[in-house]
């Protein structure tokens, strides 16, 4: 993989130029450091273009001046949050300007009565949890990038997480937004109220767009109360397809675990040269589930899922009577990622398929990575069909491992669709799945999508390239 030129910038390009003029001193940046360091997300082999300048905003109407002087040039925009995406989503194109939201990180309100929170787009996930929690409240989706991940970015890519089985993904949780069109104009779209149908449902079609409809600058986002203190279940099993099989045998029981993780030997692996915390002596392949019901039926659940990961073929399966190893379990599953990307690259796969599924698609994973030649490590939201297999790249450059690593992912592709899957539940389609996008979906459908994207951002300024080939 060839790593991006250093971009070549100039504090008079017109376009730059006139963001000068348009906005306080310090927001527009040229500095090719900085740029280049703002030109990418995390996606391992996705490639990024060249901006022209960086712009850090800092309110809604400084947003608007951006995209109002861009469309005046023409000139591209790609917005971005953490930058912690893994499709490329957020990655420059050549030409581009790069609107950084990460400083637009206010929670304007909180309301304990209507249980909902306005917030700008960069405040961090886990910010925003910890600060409704004050108030006995709860929200919900959380990624396993939430100690980094803002809400602007968790509703571009309709983020979900740990507890997404349960609760539901960012979609179910965004109310109303503020929303910077491709045509410059500011519009509120959605509502406050507990009802409402007047109108199509644009709330609906902006969560998960990856920013080629709009540029989210407010967010309007429902809270929970506070759910019953969890109780985790773990099981190891031999084998990929046995914990596949005690995932369908919780979903065919009816029990809705908050959570149900999966990973395999490799992630362990992985988590125990970092960590050393001793979680390959126990199996290859772990299960942790949590339970958040309240008492007694929380107990009860939580021993039932004990006995279907037996039932499975679990070589050990608990439920935990200490809180902190709950907790600790659940915090290997996060490291997971991080500790696999001391190995090389990632190059990460989200596809979803339906729970009776899981087994089979992860066999097929399995035969994938022997076909190919390569390492895939496993981790996935099992508990609602969301795989994660990760294919680890080289360290250093071999031309010979990346078509059989490209291989492998577009047969992971092509095994999720066979099974009446999708190419990504939660990571979006960004660079990495425009292909996959176009099997997934039929020329019809693929039509009304850019009809949709001609009638938001008609000039086509609004991250280009992305999601459609």
């Amino acid at each position: 993989m060839t790593p991006p030129a250093q971009p070549v910038l100039t504090a008079d390009d017109p376009v730059v130029l006139d963001l000068v003029a348009a906005l306080p001193p310090g927001r527009v940046v040229v500095d090719a450091d900085v740029v280049r360091s703002l030109s990418r997300d995390q996606a391992a082999g996705a490639p990024a273009g060249e901006p022209v300048a960086v712009v850090r905003a800092r309110s809604t109407d400084e947003v608007r001046r951006v995209v109002e002087t861009c469309l005046r040039h023409r000139t591209p925009v790609v917005a971005r949050g953490a930058g912690t995406g893994l499709s490329g989503g957020a990655n420059a194109v050549d030409g581009c300007v790069v609107l950084s939201l990460e400083s637009m990180a206010e929670i304007l309100a909180i309301d304990p009565l209507e249980r909902l929170a306005v917030v700008q787009p960069g405040v961090v996930n886990d910010d925003l949890r910890a600060a409704v929690a004050e108030h006995g409240l709860w929200y919900p989706p959380d990624p396993a990038s939430s100690p980094w991940s803002t809400i602007g970015g968790n509703v571009a890519t309709n983020a979900g997480g740990v507890c997404c089985v349960k609760y539901g993904v960012t979609r179910e949780y965004v109310l109303e937004l503020e929303v910077v069109t491709g045509s410059a104009d500011v519009v509120r779209i959605g509502r406050r109220t507990a009802k409402g149908v007047a109108g199509y449902d644009l709330v609906g079609l902006l969560v998960g767009s990856e920013g080629t409809l709009g540029i989210v600058t407010e967010i309007t986002v429902r809270l929970r109360n506070l759910p019953s203190p969890p109780i985790t279940v773990a099981g190891f099993f031999s084998s990929l397809v046995a914990a596949g099989t005690a995932v369908r045998a919780v979903g065919e029981a009816g029990i809705t675990p908050s959570a149900l993780e999966l990973m395999d030997r490799y992630c362990l692996r992985a988590v125990d040269d970092w960590k050393q915390m001793g979680l390959t002596d126990a199996g290859d392949v772990l299960v942790l589930a949590r339970v958040d019901d309240a008492e007694p039926t929380g107990t009860a659940l939580a021993d039932a899922i004990v006995e279907h990961f037996r039932a499975s073929g679990a070589t050990w399966a608990e439920r935990s009577t200490d809180p902190d190893e709950g907790d600790a379990l659940f915090a290997a599953r996060r490291l997971a990622y991080p500790a696999l990307e001391r190995l090389g690259p990632v190059i990460t796969e989200d596809v979803c398929v339906p729970k009776q599924h899981v087994p089979e698609m992860l066999a097929r994973i399995e035969a994938l990575a022997a076909q190919h030649d390569v390492k895939i490590a496993n981790i996935a939201h099992a508990g609602d069909g969301n795989l994660h297999p990760l294919i680890i790249g080289p360290s250093d450059e071999d031309a010979e491992l990346w078509p059989r690593i490209h291989a492998a992912f577009d047969g992971i592709l092509a095994a999720a669709l066979a099974l009446g899957g999708t190419i990504t539940g939660e990571h979006g389609v960004g660079l990495l799945k425009r292909g996959g996008l176009v099997d997934e979906l039929s020329p019809a459908v693929m039509e009304l999508h850019r009809g949709i994207k001609a009638a938001m951002d008609p000039a086509g300024i609004l991250n280009p390239g992305k999601v459609f080939q």
